[in-house]
């Protein structure tokens, strides 16, 4: 027998039964349909997480006032002894594994530009926020130390408010007004897109920490330049823990706090958080593939069972292809390929249905999706193994028989 007979025998005998063959066919196909969806939905989660650790920039912590308990009621978070502008300085000077601590406050309002108006966040800082958020300006400048030293009336905006601002006019030195105080726009944020809360970051306005204080916030903050938050930066190689360790230890002295008595502030690791969003990401990625899994091994199950009942079917074909010279090996092989045939012809029509699924879900649910190639040769790898693997038991079983028990078999 020539090398391609078995995969001719092994075609017509699936297409003498095209419906059996289909119905065979449909747990791979809904199997592979499932994993490629399944991992793509997981990849796309994973990738977003990405994107939004990328976005918020590598090694950052956020210090913020901490709760303080009255009568026994705990309050809110930012309730307790504040922070200053002095303490980020103590920070960024104290602390071997800092390299940088950004003061920040901020505040929400109406920014107007001509006839048009936007309700944005206003956001007082220093250049050292961007470096800290890894933020580039796409164009402009950033504060200079004239503007941080002498409350300059200058901002920087982001993407989206310079888009709901100006349109398509350019928006350097352009003069908005912000809490009726007019400021001169220097720079442009390049674009972040949202956070993990779902908030747009590119929906701000920076301006000049002592700006902030002293025009916009309308000097409240006193001698003690009280602020909001502070954004710290890790040195890239150094320790976080460490780092977090050294600034919790520095705050400490400087609010003299008593040994055993609850922290005045707030240490939130983001890096950390996001980290731990993102393997969660994988790990469910990997439970929804294992569940759409099950679906090809059930399909392949379904396949044996398909086989043996063909064999039993065609027992004396087989015992009249023995006697006229057929070996055992060419039994085997013949079934064999029926087994496979149908595990790779469901496989792809289960890739397709998957991407046709995939796109579906990325066009009406809105999730991000990411289907790769590398999932479809998993899927479409595994079929032919489930193929493979439950198609032996019958096809081994056929090329076993003996010619004059097959002949008499009815």
């Amino acid at each position: 027998m020539n090398f391609f007979a078995p995969f001719r025998i092994a075609l017509r005998a699936l297409a003498a039964n095209t419906l059996r063959s289909i119905l065979t066919m449909l747990g791979i196909i809904i199997g592979v349909a499932a994993v490629i969806t399944m991992i793509a939905v997981g990849s796309g989660a994973t990738q977003r997480v990405q994107e939004q650790m990328k976005g918020l920039g590598s090694n950052i912590m956020l210090v913020i006032p901490g709760g303080i308990t009255a009568g026994g009621v705990r309050l809110g978070a930012q309730t307790g002894q504040g922070l200053t502008e002095e303490d980020a300085l103590a920070i960024a000077r104290e602390v071997p594994e800092v390299q940088v601590a950004a003061p920040s406050s901020r505040t929400g309002a109406q920014v107007v530009a001509g006839n048009t108006n936007w309700s944005t966040s206003i956001f007082g800082t220093t250049n050292d926020y961007l470096e800290a958020r890894e933020w580039a300006l796409s164009d402009g400048r950033a504060f200079d130390a004239a503007d941080i030293q002498g409350s300059a009336k200058v901002a920087i905006i982001g993407q989206t408010v310079a888009r709901e601002l100006f349109g398509d006019v350019d928006p350097l030195d352009q003069v908005i007004r912000v809490k009726k105080i007019p400021v001169t726009v220097i720079g442009v944020l390049s674009k972040k897109g949202q956070n993990s809360m779902g908030q747009d970051q590119d929906d701000v306005v920076i301006v000049p920490i002592s700006t902030y204080r002293n025009r916009i916030q309308g000097g409240t903050g006193g001698k003690l330049k009280r602020i909001g938050s502070i954004s710290v930066k890790v040195r890239e190689g150094h320790s976080m823990k460490a780092a977090e360790e050294g600034i919790k230890e520095l705050l400490r002295q400087r609010f003299k706090v008593q040994p055993g008595a609850e922290d005045p502030f707030a240490i939130r690791n983001l890096t950390e958080i996001l980290q731990a969003q993102e393997a969660s990401s994988r790990i469910m990625t990997l439970l929804l593939a294992a569940v759409a899994g099950i679906s090809l091994v059930i399909g392949g199950i379904g396949i044996m069972n398909i086989m043996l009942v063909s064999v039993t079917e065609r027992t004396r074909e087989i015992g009249l292809r023995m006697a006229v010279g057929a070996r055992g090996r060419d039994i085997l092989a013949q079934f064999l390929i029926e087994a496979v045939t149908l595990s790779l012809i469901g496989g792809a029509i289960g890739v397709l249905l998957g991407a046709i699924a995939t796109w579906s879900v990325g066009q009406f649910a809105g999730w991000q999706v990411s289907m790769s190639v590398s999932s479809i040769f998993l899927a479409a790898g595994f079929s032919a193994f489930v193929g493979v693997f439950f198609g032996f038991y019958p096809a081994h079983r056929a090329s076993r028989l003996l010619p004059i028990q097959a002949l008499r078999y009815e």
